[in-house]
């Protein structure tokens, strides 16, 4: 035991005295704050101004392509929020009594010249009174289905006020019936009680559950990274001559995963901090955050870490031992770590219906269990005997696995040359 402790104690303190570690410690979480908030940024603001030409064959919705200042004047009330956007200018050009589409053809030759077009809308003559014309957007990108949807939502939206206004509706009476209404998503617990869900919701299960099982690869790695370290530059042989395989093994395992502990428990205290902050200036707003964060939800997450954990870094043990340079371990982990992240890969499916037949059987699964049950617990409130039975099932698959790298282990850490086969490794396992 003393041997463990002094292999754990090495281990651990290793890594938390690299400077690498302290500074990836406190830069992490705005990495992660930019990894979400950069691309919602990107595409809020469409990826710099775009150039769009409108091809208007009614010559009636010049009105609806006008910006946020000069819409304001406009004989239709209209909602701020349909607005066109200040980073996309607009060349209108009503087309009355021509054909809009040959009218529209020296604007496309335009497209994605250095002064032409990023985009060219085209509304067909009929459109104020046909239900089935087609509107048309040419671009060099077939995949600009953000200025697509702007100019879409902006000319439905003129073209409905317009058919309404032509059998002699208001003004006043078009805007509330085309008002919209917004929807209250509300979590029912069992015991009856009303939560607000959502995107919220939505947000924090994804980042939890970021938090969960990234460091678990992250420290798998490192496990297996030492270990061919140690085996490449013969550390190895001096360890095992002083403590037994078993003994290296756990206390490498429990000195990476105390590492890791400690890091998210470092991370953990931070987003509490900001959390708290931002959810009391919610409160005095009206809108309670805390209860998407409840003591169950920290409980759930240090044992479903530690099962993950336990769970990933055996494998990346396995890979470490019978390898014996990291390219060869990747190589050989790559599948299998791809196939470990399949509740990752069905996050939205499990996220936005938790209780599933696909999330209710990969909960209780061997491997996927603690990172997909983790976030049944998020997000709903399944059975308990559901996560009696995905502990259970990891323990026990944390019990074979750790037996399994064991006895590779043992007899990995001193081999050396070409890398065992499928058999090689069955024979390992029965002469260990």
């Amino acid at each position: 035991m003393k041997k463990t402790l002094a292999i754990f104690k090495r281990e651990y303190l290793a890594a938390v005295r690299k400077k690498m570690f302290i500074i990836m410690t406190f830069l992490m979480p705005l990495l992660m704050i930019g990894a979400f908030m950069v691309p919602t940024m990107l595409m809020e603001g469409g990826l710099g101004e775009k150039r769009v030409a409108v091809i208007d064959g009614t010559g009636q919705l010049g009105e609806a392509f006008k910006g946020p200042e000069k819409a304001e004047k406009s004989e239709m009330p209209m909602r701020r929020g349909r607005d066109i956007p200040q980073q996309m200018a607009v060349e209108y050009v009503a087309a009355t009594g021509a054909d809009a589409d040959k009218a529209a053809k020296p604007y496309v030759a335009r497209l994605g010249e250095k002064n032409g077009f990023d985009g060219v809308f085209v509304i067909p003559p009929d459109a104020l009174t046909t239900e089935t014309a087609k509107l048309k957007y040419y671009s060099r990108a077939a995949t600009d289905f953000m200025t697509q949807g702007r100019l879409a939502s902006r000319t439905n939206r003129y073209v409905q006020e317009r058919r309404l206004a032509s059998r002699g509706m208001t003004s006043a009476d078009i805007e509330k019936l085309l008002t919209e209404l917004t929807v209250q998503p509300v979590q029912i617990s069992k015991s009856g009680e009303e939560k607000k869900g959502g995107v919220a919701n939505f947000f924090v299960g994804f980042i939890l559950v970021a938090l969960l099982f990234i460091p678990s690869f992250i420290y798998g790695l490192e496990t297996m990274r030492g270990i061919i370290q140690e085996k490449t530059d013969r550390v190895v042989e001096v360890l095992v001559s002083s403590v037994s395989a078993k003994q290296l093994l756990v206390g490498k395992v429990l000195g990476v995963a105390a590492v890791g502990l400690t890091q998210i428990g470092i991370w953990l205290t931070m987003a509490a901090l900001a959390g708290g902050y931002f959810a009391t200036a919610a409160k005095v707003g009206g809108d309670n955050s805390f209860q998407l964060l409840r003591a169950s939800t920290f409980l759930y997450f240090i044992i479903f870490f530690l099962l993950s954990y336990m769970t990933y870094v055996c494998v990346y043990a396995i890979g470490g031992s019978v390898c014996n340079s990291e390219k060869e371990a990747q190589q050989l982990i790559m599948p299998i770590t791809m196939t470990m992240m399949l509740p990752w890969f069905l996050m939205g499916p499990i996220i936005t219906n938790p209780e599933s037949k696909l999330a209710v059987g990969l909960s209780l699964a061997p491997v996927w269990g603690p990172l997909t049950m983790y976030v049944r617990t998020l997000v709903a409130e399944p059975p308990m005997w559901h996560v009696a039975v995905s502990i259970v099932v990891s323990l026990i698959t944390i019990s074979l696995f750790f037996w399994i790298t064991a006895k590779i282990f043992r007899v990995g850490i001193l081999s050396y040359g070409k890398r065992p086969t499928i058999p090689e490794l069955w024979k390992w396992l029965k002469i260990a």
